[in-house]
């Protein structure tokens, strides 16, 4: 691999068609670059744990390995799990196609598909990782929750009632 090569990584939320990024970066850096990456790019905070999946789906994602996790770098992982600061980027994603399952925060559980979609050269001037193709709006990280006078109720009492 040549220091002048870049990656472009296609990042579907939720695999779906409809909201994804195409990311380009140095394949030389780090599975935890990668994700800050992909989660600036949907524009959420960068404040959860993560993993990247061989498994695709949910029920497959923590029997197919190899996995890469955050808790492997800080020695909480299952064994047999690989961690994601020294994983590099194009050892994950050997060939053009290749595709892992990205979660994000394993209690919203935010998943990502991410393929390898071409390689490319980098070009002067220009600051990796770069978003350079978009499609659809990302959702809210943290949506505010449905409003339900039921729950006014609850919280103030049974003789609560909003004003109208």
């Amino acid at each position: 691999m040549a220091q002048t090569e870049t990656f472009v990584l296609h990042a579907a939320l939720d695999g779906g068609r409809s909201v994804y990024r195409d990311i380009e970066i140095d394949p030389t850096k780090s599975l935890h670059r990668l994700a800050e990456a992909i989660v600036q790019a949907f524009g959420f905070d960068f404040d959860h744990a993560f993993g990247f999946y061989t498994g695709l789906t949910l029920s497959k994602i923590k029997v197919v390995h190899p996995q890469y996790e955050l808790f492997a770098d800080i020695g909480e992982a299952d064994a047999g799990v690989l961690g994601v600061e020294k994983t590099r980027i194009a050892t994950a994603f050997p060939e053009v196609g290749h595709t892992l399952l990205f979660l994000f925060d394993y209690g919203d559980d935010w998943l990502f598909r991410i393929t390898l979609k071409a390689t490319g050269t980098k070009q002067p001037k220009t600051r990796y990782p770069r978003v350079i193709a978009a499609k659809g709006k990302a959702p809210e990280q943290y949506p505010e929750p449905d409003h339900d006078e039921d729950d006014d109720a609850s919280r103030f009492g049974p003789s609560y009632s909003p004003a109208t």
